[in-house]
């Protein structure tokens, strides 16, 4: 199939040759051909198309009104080709850029990290949702995002993963003794079901036959931390935010024998095409955020 229509655009470029030359001698110069393969080539193209391009009674020979018709519509194909193969090759980045972001990326330094990459691209129009890692890998895998940066269980590495990101338990400074990675019963102030973070502390509480109790379910990470800080129950927090300094009435929690890590990973979709190079420049930016709290 994809002979065919090779043979056939370049049959229409010597039809529409032969329209400028106005005979088979010149358009055979011009190619380089035989004028027999000229000859050849029109008479394909009229046995594909089941009709008479050329009045052959003439001498020399012209286009009959079928062949005017075919000569104009030939015209806009080739055009349009030529138009899709330039748009094809252009080297800057340019179009939409739909990028998902895990919930719990979202925050100033990632933000950051992303503007001003897309910075430099200034024909890229970046189109950003947030969400949590499995709706972001469902909405990917329907064609509705180019790229999305997700977290997922830290034992499962690929070649998508960025970093790690390592979350931290934090209490109300008043709270006497939390004890390490939630061996006390103190519940737990966190995002509603399906939190990336809730469900790695499940796993690890669960899995350890620890007490899990959810006082409170909150979206929001400043009133979740406001929860906790008026001593409602314990949180969690990426330690790369919290080691610059949690709000006052905070404080982090020793976990150095549990692991609250989470895998960062990025998705990219095979068809980026001409976005590849912003899409390569916006996760490594993103990655470099992540790397930076080792």
């Amino acid at each position: 199939m994809q002979n065919i229509v090779l043979a056939m655009l370049e049959e229409l470029r010597t039809l529409a040759l032969f329209a400028e030359e106005g005979s088979i001698q010149k358009v055979a110069r011009r190619l380089p051909l035989t004028q027999p393969a000229v000859t050849r080539q029109i008479q394909r193209l009229e046995d594909m198309l089941g009709t008479t391009l050329l009045d052959r009674r003439q001498k020399p020979p012209r286009l009959t009104p079928t062949g005017l018709e075919v000569l104009a519509r030939g015209r806009d194909i080739i055009a349009s080709v030529e138009a899709l193969k330039s748009f094809a090759g252009k080297t800057e980045p340019e179009g939409l850029f739909r990028l998902g972001l895990a919930h719990g990326l979202s925050d100033r330094d990632i933000a950051g990290a992303i503007a001003n990459a897309a910075a430099a691209f200034p024909k890229v129009s970046l189109r950003l949702k947030t969400g949590w890692s499995a709706e972001l890998i469902d909405q990917f895998e329907r064609g509705e995002l180019d790229v999305t940066i997700v977290l997922r269980s830290s034992d499962k590495p690929g070649p998508e993963a960025l970093g790690t990101e390592r979350l931290g338990v934090i209490a109300a400074s008043t709270v006497a003794d939390p004890e390490d990675g939630g061996r006390t019963p103190m519940p737990w102030v966190l995002s509603p079901a399906p939190c990336d973070a809730r469900q790695k502390l499940m796993s690890v509480l669960v899995g350890g036959r620890r007490c899990f109790e959810i006082a409170a379910e909150i979206q929001d990470p400043a009133l979740q931390m406001e929860w906790v800080r008026r001593g409602h129950g314990l949180g969690l927090v990426p330690l790369r935010l919290a080691r610059r300094g949690l709000p006052d009435g905070l404080m982090l929690v020793n976990t150095e024998d549990v692991d609250l890590s989470l895998q960062v990973a990025a998705l990219r979709s095979p068809h980026l095409n001409r976005l590849t190079e912003a899409a390569d420049a916006i996760v490594e930016a993103v990655g470099k955020v992540i790397a930076a709290q080792v």
